[in-house]
C-alpha cells in the first residue's frame, strides 16, 4: 500500500483531479443561474464570493463561499481517503491553483481565499478553525475582505506549527505566497486607503 500511495502516477492523478475540482467557477455559474449579471463586469471583476456579494444577492454570495471552500475540502478528503497524505496535500494545492488559474476562464480565476480555507480545514481542522476565526475577526474589525485574506494567509503557516502540523508548513507557505501575489492590487489600494469595504456594490 505505501508504494501505491507514493507512486508518481497516483500523485499525478490526484493533482489533475484536484485541479479540475478547483477550477469549477461556482461564482460565475451561480451568477448566471440566478441572473445576477456578468461578474466580470461587476465590482472587481473577480469570480469569488466577495464580488458576488456586490451584486446585492447575499444568498448567492454565501453559496459561492461554501462551494468554493467545499471544492478545496473535497479534493483533500478524497485524495487522503484513496491515496494518503501526500496526495491530499498535492490535491489541495492543485485545487487552489485551479480556482486561481482555471483553464476554462483562460487562467483568470479568483484569489483563492475560500478554497484555501476549505482545504486547510480538511487538512488540519484545528488550523482551519483558527484560520476561519482569524479571517472573521479581521473582517468584522475592518470590513475589508482583502486585508482579512492577507492576515490569514500570513498566519496559516504559524498555525500549522502551533498545532503540530509541521509537515504542511511548506504547503501553507506556498499557498500564502500565491494569495499575496493575487492580492498585489489590493495591497496597493490598502496602502492608498482606497480599498473597498465588504458589501459595497458596483
Amino acid at each position: 500500500m505505501p508504494l501505491i500511495e507514493t507512486a508518481p502516477s497516483i500523485l499525478l492523478l490526484w493533482a489533475v483531479i484536484g485541479y479540475l475540482l478547483g477550477s469549477i467557477p461556482f461564482g460565475m455559474v451561480l451568477a448566471r443561474v440566478m441572473r445576477l449579471g456578468n461578474l466580470r463586469e461587476i465590482g472587481s471583476g473577480n469570480i469569488g464570493a466577495t464580488n458576488v456579494l456586490r451584486t446585492g444577492n447575499k444568498t448567492a454570495a454565501a453559496l459561492t463561499l461554501l462551494l468554493d471552500g467545499g471544492k478545496g475540502a473535497v479534493a483533500v478528503l478524497l485524495a487522503r481517503a484513496f491515496a494518503g497524505e501526500d496526495a491530499a496535500q498535492l490535491a489541495g494545492l492543485t485545487a487552489f491553483l485551479g480556482h486561481c488559474y482555471p483553464v476554462w476562464l483562460r487562467f483568470a480565476g479568483g484569489k483563492g481565499v475560500a478554497t484555501f480555507l476549505g482545504l486547510v480545514l480538511a487538512l488540519a481542522w484545528p488550523v482551519g478553525i483558527a484560520a476561519c476565526l482569524t479571517w472573521l475577526a479581521t473582517a468584522v474589525a475592518t470590513r475589508i475582505s482583502s486585508l482579512s485574506a492577507l492576515v490569514v494567509a500570513v498566519a496559516a503557516p504559524l498555525f500549522m506549527l502551533i498545532f503540530g502540523h509541521g509537515n504542511a508548513v511548506v504547503l501553507a507557505m506556498a499557498l500564502a505566497a500565491v494569495i499575496l501575489w493575487r492580492h498585489r492590487g489590493n495591497i496597493a489600494r490598502l496602502k492608498d486607503g482606497t480599498e473597498p469595504r465588504i458589501g459595497r456594490k458596483g
